[in-house]
Protein backbone atom coordinates (compact mmCIF):
# COMPACT_ATOMS: atom_id res chain seq x y z
CA UNK A 1 0.00 0.00 0.00
CA UNK A 2 1.38 3.47 -1.00
CA UNK A 3 3.03 5.85 2.09
CA UNK A 4 -0.07 7.52 3.53
CA UNK A 5 -2.88 5.73 2.14
CA UNK A 6 -5.79 4.81 4.19
CA UNK A 7 -8.91 2.92 3.79
CA UNK A 8 -12.00 4.78 4.67
CA UNK A 9 -15.97 5.19 4.75
CA UNK A 10 -18.44 7.44 4.63
CA UNK A 11 -22.27 7.28 4.00
CA UNK A 12 -24.71 8.06 1.29
CA UNK A 13 -28.21 8.22 1.77
CA UNK A 14 -27.48 5.41 4.69
CA UNK A 15 -25.10 3.40 2.27
CA UNK A 16 -21.48 2.77 2.85
CA UNK A 17 -19.36 4.47 0.38
CA UNK A 18 -15.19 3.18 0.37
CA UNK A 19 -12.53 5.53 -0.20
CA UNK A 20 -8.95 5.72 -0.07
CA UNK A 21 -7.63 8.45 1.71
CA UNK A 22 -4.20 10.02 0.79
CA UNK A 23 -2.09 12.27 3.31
CA UNK A 24 1.03 14.09 2.43
CA UNK A 25 3.34 14.71 4.58
CA UNK A 26 3.02 17.57 7.65
CA UNK A 27 0.46 18.26 10.03
CA UNK A 28 -1.95 20.56 7.60
CA UNK A 29 -4.44 21.30 7.36
CA UNK A 30 -4.10 20.51 3.88
CA UNK A 31 -6.31 21.01 1.05
CA UNK A 32 -8.12 18.01 -0.23
CA UNK A 33 -9.14 16.89 -4.01
CA UNK A 34 -12.21 14.70 -3.91
CA UNK A 35 -11.97 12.08 -7.03
CA UNK A 36 -14.57 10.31 -8.39
CA UNK A 37 -14.48 7.95 -11.47
CA UNK A 38 -16.86 7.54 -14.87
CA UNK A 39 -19.42 5.33 -16.00
CA UNK A 40 -18.89 2.18 -14.96
CA UNK A 41 -15.79 2.54 -13.55
CA UNK A 42 -13.65 1.87 -10.12
CA UNK A 43 -11.37 3.84 -8.21
CA UNK A 44 -8.24 1.16 -8.70
CA UNK A 45 -8.69 2.00 -12.52
CA UNK A 46 -5.79 4.46 -12.27
CA UNK A 47 -7.28 7.06 -9.92
CA UNK A 48 -4.59 5.61 -7.31
CA UNK A 49 -1.88 6.78 -10.03
CA UNK A 50 -3.23 10.49 -9.78
CA UNK A 51 -4.04 10.41 -6.30
CA UNK A 52 -0.11 9.31 -5.45
CA UNK A 53 1.07 12.48 -7.26
CA UNK A 54 -0.92 15.06 -6.16
CA UNK A 55 -0.11 13.83 -2.29
CA UNK A 56 3.22 13.88 -3.22
CA UNK A 57 2.94 17.49 -3.93
CA UNK A 58 1.16 18.25 -1.11
CA UNK A 59 -2.43 17.81 -1.30
CA UNK A 60 -4.50 15.14 0.40
CA UNK A 61 -7.14 12.69 -1.44
CA UNK A 62 -10.11 11.05 -1.26
CA UNK A 63 -10.64 9.01 -3.92
CA UNK A 64 -14.30 6.89 -3.84
CA UNK A 65 -16.58 4.34 -5.18
CA UNK A 66 -20.00 5.67 -6.20
CA UNK A 67 -22.86 3.11 -4.65
CA UNK A 68 -23.55 0.06 -6.24
CA UNK A 69 -19.70 -0.71 -7.96
CA UNK A 70 -16.85 -1.54 -6.58
CA UNK A 71 -15.67 -1.98 -3.00
CA UNK A 72 -19.05 0.31 -1.44
CA UNK A 73 -22.53 -0.95 -0.79
CA UNK A 74 -25.27 -0.72 -2.52
CA UNK A 75 -28.07 -2.99 -4.02
CA UNK A 76 -28.67 -4.25 -6.82
CA UNK A 77 -25.21 -4.40 -7.91
CA UNK A 78 -23.94 -2.29 -11.28
CA UNK A 79 -27.02 0.33 -10.58
CA UNK A 80 -25.89 3.84 -12.51
CA UNK A 81 -28.48 6.34 -11.14
CA UNK A 82 -26.87 9.44 -12.12
CA UNK A 83 -29.19 11.24 -9.63
CA UNK A 84 -27.40 8.66 -6.82
CA UNK A 85 -23.81 9.27 -8.11
CA UNK A 86 -24.48 13.26 -7.45
CA UNK A 87 -25.52 12.41 -4.11
CA UNK A 88 -22.50 10.39 -3.62
CA UNK A 89 -20.13 13.31 -4.70
CA UNK A 90 -22.35 15.34 -2.40
CA UNK A 91 -21.73 13.18 0.76
CA UNK A 92 -17.87 12.32 -0.27
CA UNK A 93 -17.69 16.26 -0.20
CA UNK A 94 -19.04 16.55 3.05
CA UNK A 95 -17.30 14.13 4.85
CA UNK A 96 -13.93 15.29 3.25
CA UNK A 97 -14.77 18.83 4.39
CA UNK A 98 -14.84 17.01 8.46
CA UNK A 99 -11.63 15.51 7.86
CA UNK A 100 -8.84 16.16 10.68
CA UNK A 101 -5.70 17.67 9.10
CA UNK A 102 -7.78 19.05 5.76
CA UNK A 103 -9.21 22.24 5.44
CA UNK A 104 -12.54 22.53 4.60
CA UNK A 105 -12.18 25.71 2.53
CA UNK A 106 -9.81 24.55 0.22
CA UNK A 107 -11.32 20.79 -1.13
CA UNK A 108 -11.39 20.49 -5.03
CA UNK A 109 -13.30 18.11 -6.90
CA UNK A 110 -11.28 16.26 -9.61
CA UNK A 111 -13.72 13.75 -11.52
CA UNK A 112 -13.06 12.10 -14.98
CA UNK A 113 -15.08 10.80 -18.11
CA UNK A 114 -19.12 10.71 -16.50
CA UNK A 115 -17.06 11.77 -13.20
CA UNK A 116 -15.91 14.91 -15.38
CA UNK A 117 -19.69 15.90 -15.89
CA UNK A 118 -20.76 15.46 -12.27
CA UNK A 119 -17.90 17.69 -11.32
CA UNK A 120 -19.46 20.91 -12.90
CA UNK A 121 -22.88 19.81 -12.01
CA UNK A 122 -22.00 19.18 -8.28
CA UNK A 123 -19.66 22.64 -8.14
CA UNK A 124 -22.14 24.68 -10.05
CA UNK A 125 -24.37 24.18 -6.91
CA UNK A 126 -21.95 24.64 -4.23
CA UNK A 127 -19.72 28.00 -4.36
CA UNK A 128 -17.62 26.46 -1.25
CA UNK A 129 -15.75 23.86 -4.12
CA UNK A 130 -12.24 25.60 -4.17
CA UNK A 131 -10.90 24.49 -7.70
CA UNK A 132 -12.18 21.89 -10.59
CA UNK A 133 -10.22 19.54 -12.75
CA UNK A 134 -12.54 17.84 -15.13
CA UNK A 135 -10.79 15.28 -17.25
CA UNK A 136 -12.29 13.62 -20.73
CA UNK A 137 -15.41 14.83 -19.36
CA UNK A 138 -19.08 13.91 -20.27
CA UNK A 139 -20.64 16.91 -20.97
CA UNK A 140 -24.35 16.48 -23.46
CA UNK A 141 -25.92 13.41 -23.53
CA UNK A 142 -27.10 14.68 -26.88
CA UNK A 143 -23.79 14.37 -27.56
CA UNK A 144 -22.90 11.26 -26.51
CA UNK A 145 -26.05 9.39 -27.69
CA UNK A 146 -25.14 10.55 -31.36
CA UNK A 147 -21.28 10.05 -31.40
CA UNK A 148 -22.53 6.49 -30.96
CA UNK A 149 -24.85 6.27 -34.05
CA UNK A 150 -29.29 6.37 -33.96
CA UNK A 151 -29.20 2.45 -34.89
CA UNK A 152 -27.36 1.42 -31.57
CA UNK A 153 -29.14 4.65 -29.23
CA UNK A 154 -32.39 2.30 -29.98
CA UNK A 155 -30.77 -0.69 -29.25
CA UNK A 156 -29.98 0.59 -26.07
CA UNK A 157 -33.28 2.59 -25.25
CA UNK A 158 -34.95 -1.22 -25.57
CA UNK A 159 -32.66 -2.33 -23.31
CA UNK A 160 -33.23 0.24 -20.88
CA UNK A 161 -36.87 0.05 -20.77
CA UNK A 162 -36.77 -3.67 -20.31
CA UNK A 163 -34.37 -2.93 -17.01
CA UNK A 164 -37.05 -0.40 -16.36
CA UNK A 165 -39.92 -2.69 -16.43
CA UNK A 166 -38.01 -5.59 -13.92
CA UNK A 167 -37.21 -2.57 -11.60
CA UNK A 168 -41.05 -1.64 -11.34
CA UNK A 169 -42.12 -5.23 -11.70
CA UNK A 170 -39.22 -5.81 -8.53
CA UNK A 171 -37.63 -8.51 -10.80
CA UNK A 172 -33.67 -8.70 -10.97
CA UNK A 173 -32.23 -5.97 -13.12
CA UNK A 174 -31.59 -5.82 -16.56
CA UNK A 175 -27.66 -5.81 -17.24
CA UNK A 176 -25.41 -5.23 -20.48
CA UNK A 177 -21.74 -5.16 -20.80
CA UNK A 178 -20.02 -1.38 -19.79
CA UNK A 179 -17.76 -1.82 -22.74
CA UNK A 180 -17.55 -4.00 -25.63
CA UNK A 181 -16.20 -4.00 -29.71
CA UNK A 182 -18.00 -1.53 -32.31
CA UNK A 183 -21.17 -2.62 -33.14
CA UNK A 184 -22.07 -4.86 -30.21
CA UNK A 185 -24.77 -4.45 -27.62
CA UNK A 186 -22.72 -2.42 -24.76
CA UNK A 187 -22.99 1.01 -23.53
CA UNK A 188 -19.82 1.98 -24.87
CA UNK A 189 -18.31 0.35 -28.37
CA UNK A 190 -16.15 3.14 -29.62
CA UNK A 191 -13.19 1.02 -31.42
CA UNK A 192 -11.01 1.55 -28.34
CA UNK A 193 -12.98 1.30 -25.52
CA UNK A 194 -12.93 -2.32 -24.63
CA UNK A 195 -9.13 -2.53 -25.06
CA UNK A 196 -9.06 0.79 -23.20
CA UNK A 197 -11.14 -0.29 -20.48
CA UNK A 198 -8.93 -3.22 -19.85
CA UNK A 199 -6.22 -1.20 -20.04
CA UNK A 200 -6.66 0.42 -16.80
CA UNK A 201 -7.92 -3.01 -15.13
CA UNK A 202 -5.19 -3.51 -12.40
CA UNK A 203 -4.70 -7.96 -11.21
CA UNK A 204 -7.66 -8.28 -8.92
CA UNK A 205 -9.87 -5.26 -9.84
CA UNK A 206 -13.35 -5.29 -8.63
CA UNK A 207 -14.61 -3.94 -12.22
CA UNK A 208 -17.53 -5.72 -13.71
CA UNK A 209 -17.81 -5.22 -16.86
CA UNK A 210 -21.92 -4.66 -17.03
CA UNK A 211 -24.23 -2.10 -15.94
CA UNK A 212 -27.85 -2.10 -15.85
CA UNK A 213 -29.11 -0.02 -18.71
CA UNK A 214 -32.00 1.87 -17.30
CA UNK A 215 -29.32 4.84 -16.87
CA UNK A 216 -29.78 5.35 -20.98
CA UNK A 217 -33.67 6.10 -20.61
CA UNK A 218 -31.99 9.42 -18.93
CA UNK A 219 -28.42 10.27 -19.79
CA UNK A 220 -30.03 12.27 -23.09
CA UNK A 221 -31.58 14.52 -20.63
CA UNK A 222 -27.84 14.92 -19.08
CA UNK A 223 -26.18 18.16 -19.70
CA UNK A 224 -24.31 19.15 -16.64
CA UNK A 225 -21.58 21.49 -19.04
CA UNK A 226 -25.12 23.19 -19.16
CA UNK A 227 -24.12 24.79 -15.70
CA UNK A 228 -20.39 25.24 -16.66
CA UNK A 229 -20.93 29.58 -16.96
CA UNK A 230 -22.22 29.41 -13.30
CA UNK A 231 -18.91 28.16 -12.13
CA UNK A 232 -17.01 30.65 -10.39
CA UNK A 233 -14.19 28.93 -8.86
CA UNK A 234 -10.55 27.92 -10.86
CA UNK A 235 -11.84 25.28 -13.17
CA UNK A 236 -9.54 23.01 -15.69
CA UNK A 237 -10.59 21.26 -18.52
CA UNK A 238 -8.35 18.55 -19.64
CA UNK A 239 -9.63 17.32 -23.00
CA UNK A 240 -8.42 14.83 -25.27
CA UNK A 241 -9.04 15.68 -29.02
CA UNK A 242 -9.51 12.58 -30.71
CA UNK A 243 -12.20 11.39 -28.37
CA UNK A 244 -14.77 8.65 -29.71
CA UNK A 245 -16.67 8.09 -26.15
CA UNK A 246 -17.21 11.83 -24.79
CA UNK A 247 -16.69 14.15 -28.08
CA UNK A 248 -14.39 17.40 -26.83
CA UNK A 249 -16.14 20.02 -28.50
CA UNK A 250 -18.64 21.07 -26.28
CA UNK A 251 -16.07 21.00 -23.38
CA UNK A 252 -13.66 22.91 -25.55
CA UNK A 253 -16.50 25.96 -26.10
CA UNK A 254 -17.16 25.70 -22.67
CA UNK A 255 -13.99 26.24 -21.03
CA UNK A 256 -12.96 29.16 -23.96
CA UNK A 257 -16.29 31.01 -23.23
CA UNK A 258 -15.60 31.33 -19.07
CA UNK A 259 -13.16 33.56 -17.97
CA UNK A 260 -11.96 31.23 -14.65
CA UNK A 261 -11.33 27.83 -17.24
CA UNK A 262 -8.22 26.54 -18.21
CA UNK A 263 -8.06 24.35 -21.49
CA UNK A 264 -5.57 21.50 -21.68
CA UNK A 265 -5.85 19.83 -25.23
CA UNK A 266 -4.14 16.37 -25.65
CA UNK A 267 -4.12 15.11 -29.29
CA UNK A 268 -4.77 11.47 -27.56
CA UNK A 269 -8.02 8.93 -28.03
CA UNK A 270 -10.65 8.73 -24.17
CA UNK A 271 -8.46 6.20 -22.82
CA UNK A 272 -5.00 7.20 -23.37
CA UNK A 273 -4.68 10.13 -21.12
CA UNK A 274 -4.77 7.65 -17.99
CA UNK A 275 -1.92 5.64 -18.89
CA UNK A 276 1.35 6.01 -20.40
CA UNK A 277 3.25 8.05 -21.80
CA UNK A 278 0.32 10.69 -21.81
CA UNK A 279 -0.32 10.16 -17.78
CA UNK A 280 2.66 12.13 -16.70
CA UNK A 281 2.03 15.06 -18.73
CA UNK A 282 -1.70 15.02 -18.20
CA UNK A 283 -0.68 14.51 -14.33
CA UNK A 284 2.10 17.17 -14.49
CA UNK A 285 -0.82 19.93 -16.04
CA UNK A 286 -3.03 18.78 -13.39
CA UNK A 287 -1.03 18.98 -9.93
CA UNK A 288 0.24 22.35 -11.17
CA UNK A 289 -3.18 23.85 -11.53
CA UNK A 290 -4.47 22.29 -8.15
CA UNK A 291 -1.22 23.16 -6.35
CA UNK A 292 -1.39 26.96 -7.63
CA UNK A 293 -4.58 27.57 -6.75
CA UNK A 294 -4.99 25.42 -3.22
CA UNK A 295 -1.58 25.85 -2.42
CA UNK A 296 -0.63 29.30 -4.07
CA UNK A 297 2.56 28.28 -5.48
CA UNK A 298 4.21 26.13 -8.21
CA UNK A 299 4.32 22.17 -8.35
CA UNK A 300 7.99 22.41 -8.39
CA UNK A 301 8.59 24.67 -5.59
CA UNK A 302 6.43 22.30 -3.16
CA UNK A 303 8.46 19.31 -4.40
CA UNK A 304 12.21 21.21 -3.30
CA UNK A 305 10.06 22.24 0.10
CA UNK A 306 9.36 18.73 0.73
CA UNK A 307 12.19 17.31 0.14
CA UNK A 308 13.37 19.39 2.36
CA UNK A 309 10.98 18.91 5.14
Amino acid sequence: MPSGRSDVTFSSEGVRCAAWLYRPKGDGPHPCVVMGHGFSAVREQRLDAYAQVFADAGLAALVFDYRHFGASDGQPRQLLDIARQLDDWRAAVAFARTLEGVDPARVALWGSSFGGGHVVQIAAQDDRVAAVVSQAPFTDGLSAIRSGGLKQAARLTLAGIRDQLAALAGRRPVTIPAVGPPGSMAAMTAPDAEPGFRSLDPPGSTWRNEVTPRVMLRVGYYRPYSSFGRLRMPVLVSVCERDDTTPAGPAVRAAERSPNAQLARYDIGHFEIYVEPQFQRTVADQTDFLVRNLLGGSAATVAVAAAQA
